[in-house]
């Protein structure tokens, strides 16, 4: 057998393996059908997918055999089902997951280790209605192989973004610690940086590899272990190189900030998006609004921090007294922010809480104070704005991805109701029916 012969049968086999999405036609009936996200919802409509894509929406059902339907179509019966786009979560960590062996991992898991977890958690992930994720920080070159093997459609997953390595500074958040010195300088990466000129040169490594979104950290985090703080840990300077070197080279940028100081500046540097904004003041408000900036809040993280320091050991001191002061701060300042008519993507951070429960944040972000509706808009329509991929995804729309999800009843009645999602399509691929099983593990 010749090499290209060998070539097609495995691409053959990859594509039954994983599902890969062919030629035909698929028709979706749906009993309900929100196609755009802020816009009321319909009622007994069809979805026409051919190749991944919507080719259209038409009232009522068509069926494989009614006129204008084409030749071979197959139907799937969502006519019980309220259908929407494909959620999209712009703040995850795919390839761990925190638990009390978290610290040990970083020194006795390999990167083909982390790789694997990353295979798994996609899957969760996907299987839990979310399509697309921005990966906002991952050791080595792992985020950016996890993407390609799903593109490659070797393996189950949503579509990612992938930041690669966030930017920080020696001792920032972002820098290695808690362990020995030999051991912290061996497992130091190359995106911590010092000055201006150098931050340039993190942000352009982090390109070379294969980022998509560069990720900096203007403030301290709860997870670093030690007791800094959240303040602002980056210069003016710092910041405004790595954002403008970033754009410069046709990236958006995300920062990871929390105290008002380090959110404030990384406003003015000209960040993309805000990441936790858990003591937002007015002036971060301000500058919100001004700049068209996102606040991608993260409450899941931290309610999921605040019971860890609560009721278990996984944390250690210094991680749970920050987590105490912030958890709780992150709700009262999402809420304002939302009364103040700040722009919202949605984000979970997951990977501090557990793959696959991302819907969770849709119910803490209505008990903070922001609609069912407008929610479901900030991990849907906001969510692919923010990351420049609304042509494609965020709404079913003819010409758009065929990223569809459903769930049994009306989630702007009962915003939980995305946490029970009963059918997944990505890119015209079904990957999930009514009573498909998903396992969650918590990796320990």
């Amino acid at each position: 057998m010749s090499f290209h012969s060998k070539l097609a049968g495995a691409a053959a086999a990859i594509a039954l393996l994983t599902g890969a999405a062919s030629a035909e036609t698929v028709l979706i009936q749906a009993g309900t059908l929100l196609a755009v996200p802020g816009k009321a919802p319909l009622s007994q409509q069809t979805l026409v997918v051919t190749d991944g894509k919507v080719g259209a929406v038409k009232a009522g059902y068509l069926d494989a055999a009614g006129a204008g339907a084409p030749a071979g179509s197959r139907v799937i019966d969502l006519r019980d089902s309220f259908v929407l786009p494909g959620l999209i979560d712009c703040h995850v960590h795919l390839t761990g997951e925190l638990g009390p062996r978290s610290q040990l991992a970083e020194v006795q898991d390999d990167p083909e280790e982390t790789v694997l977890d990353g295979v798994a958690y996609a899957h969760r992930t996907l299987m839990a209605g979310f399509t697309t994720v921005r990966d906002l920080g991952a050791p080595a070159r792992t985020g950016f192989a996890l993407r390609d093997a799903i593109n490659k459609g070797e393996v189950q997953g949503p579509t990612i973004l992938a930041a690669g390595m966030m930017v920080s500074i020696t001792a920032g958040h972002g820098d290695v610690n808690g362990f020995s010195e030999e051991v912290t300088h061996a497992l130091r990466p190359e995106s911590l940086c010092n000055g201006a000129d150098d931050c340039r040169r993190a942000v352009r490594e982090q390109i070379r590899k294969g980022a998509d979104v560069i990720k900096l950290a203007t403030t301290g985090g709860v997870l670093s272990n030690i007791a800094a703080g959240t303040g602002q840990q980056m210069f003016d300077d710092e910041a405004k190189a790595i954002v403008d070197t970033a754009h410069l080279m046709g990236k958006k940028v995300a920062s990871h900030a929390h105290a008002a100081g380090g959110i404030n500046l990384a406003l003015r540097s000209g960040v993309d998006s805000v990441e936790h904004g858990s003591y937002l003041d007015a002036e971060g408000i301000k500058l919100l609004k001004e700049k068209g900036a996102y606040l991608v809040p993260t409450l899941l993280a931290g309610y999921t921090v605040v019971g860890m320091a609560k009721a278990s050991t996984t944390l250690t001191p210094a991680q749970a007294q920050k987590a105490l002061e912030v958890g709780e701060r992150m709700k009262s300042s999402f809420g304002n922010a939302v009364k103040q008519g700040v722009k919202v993507a949605f984000g979970t951070d997951s990977g501090v809480s557990h793959h696959g429960e991302n819907a969770y944040e849709f119910k803490l972000m209505v008990e903070a104070g922001m609609p069912a509706s407008d929610a479901i808009k900030s991990a849907t329509v906001n969510a692919a704005d923010l990351l420049d991929r609304g042509t494609r995804i965020g709404t079913l729309e003819a010409g758009k991805d065929a990223d569809i999800i459903a769930v049994a009843k009306s989630p702007l009645e009962d915003v939980t109701e995305l946490r029970r999602v009963r059918f997944v399509m990505r890119q015209g691929t079904v990957h999930k029916e009514a009573g498909t099983p998903v396992a969650f593990i918590p990796k320990t």
